[in-house]
């Protein structure tokens, strides 16, 4: 029997089962067609079945599907590498590959703390961290993710590690609510910088913990405070990167570079699992010397694979000959516009930028059965919480945005003319 993720399997009924999918459209066993309003988690910014980058993956596999990097290279990795860096802010020069988001950032919590370790400085080793952050799924990962579903079951073998408050307001805060983050922060970094070897946070937006959205200029404080205290600064690009917050990456809202990088998702489309860590050549150089020790200790099997990159490579050439950001800037458009007639007592808040759209409500209760009557209404929607949020394919047209937004709108009546069917 298939376990589902994040699912009590006690009490799982009956899923829809997807046999074919075309742009923003899946096909169900049932016959039915739904829009994807979410792009599998977030990855498939191209849409399904994309014949070039079908392609791409056919001429590939025809050659070789993958080869681990260990003491050879190949072109897809090699070529993926170089482009990642052309791409990326300026001054990440070299590129670990591995096969996840959440291997990316522990691969990236490493590079951070054994940096230290190489330069004489094994006493910093504590991680700080943004609340409400999600960062994946493995051990270390979850310690710089904020107590939650994801890893409540593992809290007390977890390490404690520093935890920091995001400042309110969202992208334009007051002055004041912007300054008291980061002089919680400076005050972190300034007592405890002997022991901090980095900093992690998702850049301007948190996905996963609830769609926050802050403030540039904090990111802007975090890259000088980090350099003033002598702390590596980690941006988890795996749900921002690849236009989602209306850049190409969202540490390009401030301008800055961190000093490591992790991408992941959209990189390779939704085809198929694989992520990068980038690295400066401050950091990058410290792994290098006559002593094994301290190489690098990571090497995930599937690394560099040549399918995923291969896919990755293509998904880069079509998103920057259509000119995505272009197609970002319109859906984010389109969203306005639907948003401007969505008015209800449950919405606390809604929070966009780029291709992001989250409406918070104010209690869980109010999304019981949304998924199903998403589903019954040709939508694919799964709520986070108390959120409903669209984070879609950058293909989509204006008239699937809209019958995306009119299912939610049937939905926000639904529940303010309640029945006993309801709830």
């Amino acid at each position: 029997m298939l376990w589902f993720p994040y699912t009590q399997m006690n009490k799982m009924k009956e899923v829809p089962k997807l046999n074919g999918a075309k742009g923003v459209e899946m096909y169900l066993s049932e016959g039915k067609t739904l829009i994807d309003g979410i792009s599998s988690w977030w990855s498939a910014i191209h849409g399904y079945n994309n014949e070039e980058i079908n392609q791409a993956a056919l001429d590939q596999l025809n050659k070789f599907s993958h080869f681990m990097l260990g003491g050879i290279s190949h072109d897809p990795a090699l070529n993926l590498a170089k482009e990642l860096v052309r791409i990326t802010p300026k001054d990440l020069n070299y590129v670990f590959f591995s096969d996840s988001g959440s291997i990316g950032v522990e691969i990236a919590l490493k590079i951070a703390i054994q940096y230290w370790k190489n330069l004489g400085i094994s006493s910093k080793n504590k991680i700080v961290y943004l609340k409400d952050g999600y960062h994946g799924d493995t051990f270390k990962a979850m310690e710089v993710s904020s107590d939650s579903d994801f890893n409540n079951a593992f809290s007390e073998i977890l390490n404690p590690q520093i935890e920091l408050e995001i400042p309110v307001g969202g992208y334009y805060p007051k002055s004041a609510d912007l300054q008291l983050a980061i002089d919680q922060m400076e005050n972190v970094f300034r007592n405890q910088h002997q022991e901090i070897a980095c900093f992690i946070l998702e850049p301007i937006v948190q996905c996963a913990g609830g769609f926050n959205i802050y403030s540039p200029n904090y990111l802007l404080a975090a890259r000088e405070l980090t350099q003033r205290y002598g702390i590596l600064l980690i941006a988890d690009e795996v749900a921002t990167g690849f236009g989602r917050t209306g850049k190409m990456f969202a540490c390009e809202h401030a301008g800055i570079t961190p000093d490591i990088m992790v991408l992941g998702k959209a990189m390779t489309a939704g085809y198929i699992g694989h992520a990068a860590t980038l690295a400066t050549s401050k950091v990058y150089d410290a792994f290098l010397g006559d002593n094994y020790e301290i190489a690098l200790m990571h090497g995930p099997t599937f690394m560099g694979n040549a399918l995923a990159c291969s896919i990755a490579l293509k998904g880069i050439e079509i998103f920057e000959r259509e000119n995505y950001l272009d197609k970002i800037t319109e859906i984010e458009s389109f969203i306005e516009e639907e948003l401007n007639d969505i008015s209800s007592p449950h919405i606390l808040n809604i929070r966009k930028i780029g291709g992001i759209v989250a409406l918070e409500f104010s209690n869980k209760k109010y999304l019981d059965g949304f998924g199903k009557f998403a589903l019954q209404n040709g939508a694919w929607l799964r709520p986070i919480g108390n959120i409903v949020y669209l984070m879609p394919a950058y293909i989509i047209k204006r008239e699937e945005i809209g019958h995306l937004f009119y299912v939610i709108k049937l939905w926000i009546n639904k529940i303010e003319t309640p029945t006993t069917e309801n709830f």
